[in-house]
């Protein structure tokens, strides 16, 4: 039964590493992956690389040799790059045969089957040739198609836009067929089928003629981006079904649970960009496209689809803009009374430094319309704001640089919420255990908060509610606070499904996305029933996953760019045991005795003196580098002092080799973490020590140290969790 090729492709991350070695090994490097279906090899090829949405429309070289890895454009570095296995030499063969470089010659070099180099040979004649052609016949235009090229490949390669290569292709009524994966072998009729577009005569997929909706999923998983939209995307699917619609669900992701055959009345394996998009929905004719639960990937097809006559589901796009259109924003906040840090845009290095001195240092740094803090940095002076826009700001009128005051020592909390247009309720309010200016997917939160005073909380919830009814959202909203000196302030506001919806679901017993997607056909939230927040009578925990151990050349510091690949959570009736529980689950196994390594920056210590006196107190013998040992001595706190590294041995990494230490705490300087401190935290990863880098998380560790040892940690089913839950508040 098998008519069709399928090809997957491995979703790399070191933009976020970047000083990770790149080199592929028997070591698994990749963060997620994506996968295509295609009538030939070449159209599937094509379709993977489309769908791992690194700004590549297929098998195309960058447009700067940097961002191919090469150094320059010389045969012998193109040679020398081929040798190496990484991310990007399976672009570097597409410039080696442009460049003339043979098939055996390529073969040698990297190894690769000649089967596929004479497959990419022929895709690369086929280019030059549709290039070169004086007009373009339909006969023409439907082989490259059936190669895999998209319409924006064919229009680059004609001076084209993508609309235009678009609107000539569909003139010529070439338009692709829907083919059918048989998950039943031919034997009986699929109940379940899942479909790929290729540019063959006839279309497979069944027709219904139910009322349908269109789901967009999240593409291959990566920092940023993962399995949470995932579990959105499927809970919103189930909920539908239930309701009667037909669900169509399209996604590229092998890995994922919206990719079963069975989650969706129809699958599109397909990649998420505008054009495969439009064809489906052409096709289908839904009543509508769920665009908020997807995170980024389908977001940023909004406009596209909108523009083309698509009717967007739920929450609109100005609603979206105006959420990541700062200017916008700020009139609305301002409007309803609701302190923000004070703020810039900047589209120039000489705008951003006059924001930045406007608003004084340090200032939190990051472009408009990202997803897992990319490119965000907090920036300490002029020369560290000029090296940003050197090295990660691609700046325009349309994308500006968002420049914000960082609030130092702040906490900070997350808010999520369902609207249905006219009632908003409250999801959960949860409190970041990590200080602000480190990304909310890096940082450990715990539902309820604990730190957080309840006039806070209040004042949280009513933002929330007044932010919701002022964007018109109609579905999931996300908003992230800090507090500091007794003032809320609001930092982002998210009208679409964030990364805590699964973790939020989970602790309350209650599904937000399948709740939003039903509103966003349409029911209120009084017809569901869900019209009050849920209060858990437990704690929940939930903390990140960082792939730290595969990227071993990286500092494992935490800042406002995101880098976890995954999350836990731990529930139980304390803080401490929660906490706990989380940490076990992370694989930062805390110690219930022996001895804790201290070394932190000047401006910690005296917050680090309450921390130590707990841990001394516990019976734990503390270590610790010559200026923090003597300022805790000088605290009534006994201590030994450990030699920093370059001061001589041992020092603080032989203690760790030799087992001699089991709790690592460590806060980097302000602005640049010393050597010592790198190497420190690289010899705890290595060592398996448990380790925190601040010391928020490093309180939260002695919480849970407590509690392991004062008892063992209870073990309870999610169901027995949700049915502590008082009846009167849930759905």
């Amino acid at each position: 039964m098998l008519d069709y090729v399928v090809v997957k492709c491995p979703r790399f991350a070191f933009e976020k590493f970047r000083a990770a070695n790149p080199r592929l090994t028997t070591q698994m490097k990749s963060v997620g992956e994506s996968m295509a279906i295609g009538r030939t090899f070449k159209e599937a090829f094509q379709k993977a690389l489309r769908a791992l949405e690194t700004g590549r429309p297929g098998w195309t070289t960058a447009s700067t040799l940097l961002d191919d890895r090469l150094k320059d454009g010389a045969i012998e570095t193109l040679r020398g790059a081929l040798r190496q296995p990484t991310p990007e030499r399976i672009f570097q063969i597409k410039r080696a045969l442009e460049a003339g470089l043979e098939v055996d010659e390529i073969h040698e070099l990297t190894g690769i089957d000649p089967w596929f180099l004479s497959q990419m040979v022929e895709l690369v004649e086929a280019e030059r040739a549709f290039a070169e052609l004086p007009l373009v016949t339909r006969d023409v235009l439907w082989r490259m198609k059936r190669m895999g090229f998209s319409d924006r490949q064919l229009g680059d390669l004609r001076g084209e836009t993508e609309a235009a290569a678009r609107a000539e292709r569909i003139e010529l009524g070439i338009v692709p067929a829907y083919k059918m994966v048989d998950t039943c072998a031919g034997e009986f009729p699929s109940a379940t089928p899942y479909l790929y577009s290729s540019y063959d005569e006839e279309s497979e997929a069944p027709k219904t003629g139910k009322k349908s909706v269109v789901i967009l999923g999240s593409g291959p998983n990566r920092i940023g981006q993962g399995v949470e939209f995932d579990y959105c995307c499927v809970r919103a699917a189930l909920a539908l079904r239930e309701q009667g619609y037909e669900t169509i669900m399209i996604n590229s992701n092998p890995e994922t649970v919206s990719t079963d055959f069975d989650i969706s009345d129809k699958l599109y394996f397909e990649p998420l960009t505008l054009e495969h998009v439009l064809d489906i929905v052409e096709r289908e004719q839904p009543l509508g496209v769920i665009v908020q639960l997807g995170g980024q990937t389908p977001l940023k097809l909004t406009h596209g689809l909108a523009s083309a006559g698509v009717h967007i589901l739920g929450t609109q796009p100005d609603a979206i803009d105006i959420a990541e259109d700062r200017r916008r924003f700020d009139a609305i906040a301002r409007s309803l009374g609701i302190k923000q840090p004070d703020n810039g845009t900047a589209t120039s290095i000489e705008e951003a430094i006059a924001a930045a001195e406007r608003i004084g240092y340090p200032v939190l740094v990051r472009p408009s319309y990202v997803l897992g803090g990319r490119a965000m940095e907090i920036v300490y002076d002029r020369p560290s704001l000029t090296g940003y826009f050197e090295r990660a700001a691609r700046v325009s009128e349309d994308k500006p640089v968002l420049i914000d005051s960082f609030l130092e020592d702040a906490f900070e909390a997350d808010v999520d919420a369902i609207s249905d247009g006219e009632r908003v309720v409250i999801g959960g309010v949860m409190q970041h255990i990590e200080d602000a200016g480190i990304h909310s997917g890096d940082s450990a939160c715990v539902l309820p908060p604990y730190l957080i005073g309840e006039e806070h909380i209040e004042e949280m919830r009513e933002h929330t509610v007044a932010l919701a009814k002022a964007l018109n959202v109609v579905g999931l909203i996300n908003v992230q606070y800090a507090i500091k000196d007794g003032q809320v302030y609001v930092l982002e506001v998210n009208p679409r499904a964030s990364r805590t919806v699964p973790f939020v679901s989970k602790a309350i017993g209650i599904q937000l996305a399948a709740i939003a997607a039903r509103v966003m056909l349409g029911e209120t939230l009084d017809d569901i029933g869900f019209v009050e927040e849920v209060t858990p009578t437990y704690i929940s925990v939930k903390e990140a996953v960082f792939p730290f151990n595969k990227f071993r050349e990286f500092d494992p510091i935490l800042g406002p760019e995101m880098r976890s690949t995954g999350e836990v959570m731990g529930i139980s009736d304390s803080f401490g045991s929660a906490f706990g529980k989380a940490q076990l689950a992370a694989d930062n196994d805390l110690p219930t005795e022996g001895a804790i390594f201290i070394t932190v920056n000047d401006s910690d210590k005296r917050s680090v003196t309450p921390i130590a006196r707990r841990f001394q107190e516990m019976g734990f013998k503390l270590f610790a580098t010559g200026g923090t040992a003597k300022h805790l001595r000088g605290r009534g706190i006994p201590v030994e002092t450990v030699l920093k590294i370059h001061e001589g041995r041992p020092n603080g990494i032989d203690m760790m080799l030799n087992g001699d230490v089991q709790l690592l705490i460590n806060t980097p300087l302000g602005k640049e973490s010393q050597r010592d401190d790198y190497t420190m935290r690289q010899a705890a990863i290595a060592n398996r020590v448990a380790y925190t880098t601040t010391l928020s998380a490093a309180n939260a560790a002695c919480d849970a140290i407590l509690s392991l040892r004062s008892r063992a940690p209870s073990v309870l089913s999610l169901q027995e969790w949700h049915a502590r839950i008082p009846k009167e508040a849930g759905v």
